[in-house]
């Protein structure tokens, strides 16, 4: 049977202090890690942590910005000091754009680059370097994406850019990065409902659903056992992949 046990191993999570980053620490808690959780807001990790604890589980908290790299070094370094070596990475911070092209904010432009891509790589650079230093394998880097990166939609050039990018770049990590014992994939979720996508579903919420196949919009708790595959031994001949996980919403996609 598969080994989806992840006890003795500690994972960092990114953008941990709401929406998909919580769900993704309370999981990854639940099958034995030991949780770094990392955001810009460390006060709105405390109540995680004391969720964690009272579950049994060990989590500890880093200031991280993922658009700057003096935060990012400084938070790995840290986690390290606090929990040893940093196995699996989430690379799950992220911002949402919806303008259309013509009436987009150069400055949004770049933050949501600056977040969902360059932050992405770096976060993934300084793990893979201090696991490659510790002359360690067996490094798991998840990259969240979205089926933005793979179909198109109206009002989000911007965001569906940066997803795809980082798709080609969770393949190009992969293939650099394989014969140093570290895998990088990632999961491509479909809409899910959280503080980032609030607006986005106050408006289409209704046409949406009845786009998908399965006539439901992606829960947290549905991103589980994709999470826990990739994290673990179980994908142990696994890097390079995509996981689709939207109900079927990308087979029949409309604008």
């Amino acid at each position: 049977m598969a080994n989806f046990d992840l006890s003795g191993k500690t994972a960092l999570v990114t953008g941990a202090s709401s929406g998909l980053g919580r769900s993704f620490a309370k999981t990854l808690s639940g099958a034995g890690a030991n949780v770094i959780l990392a955001a810009r807001r460390v006060e709105q990790l405390q109540a995680l942590r004391g969720e964690i604890e009272a579950g049994g589980g060990r989590a500890e908290i880093v200031k991280m910005d993922v658009t700057s790299d003096a935060s990012i070094e400084a938070a790995f370094e840290q986690a390290w000091q606090l929990m040893g070596p940093v196995q699996i990475i989430v690379n799950n911070a992220g911002v949402a754009a919806t303008k259309r092209m013509l009436d987009r904010d150069e400055g949004e432009w770049r933050q949501v680059l600056d977040t969902n891509l360059i932050g992405a790589a770096n976060v993934a650079r300084a793990a893979a370097q201090r696991l490659v230093d510790a002359k360690l394998s067996g490094g798991s880097i998840i990259n969240i994406a979205s089926i933005l990166a793979l179909q198109s939609a109206l009002g989000v050039a911007i965001y569906a850019a940066s997803k795809a990018a980082l798709l080609s770049l969770t393949r190009s990590l992969a293939l650099e990065w394989g014969r140093k014992g570290i895998r990088v994939n990632a999961i491509a979720p479909g809409y899910v409902k959280t503080d980032l996508s609030k607006e986005f579903f106050d408006r289409k919420a209704g046409k949406l659903i009845d786009q998908i196949p399965l006539k439901k919009f992606v829960d947290p708790s549905d991103l589980d056992g994709p999470l826990l595959l990739l994290a673990s031994d179980a994908s142990s001949w696994m890097t390079g992949s995509t996981l689709v996980v939207d109900a079927g919403h990308s087979l029949v996609f409309e604008a």
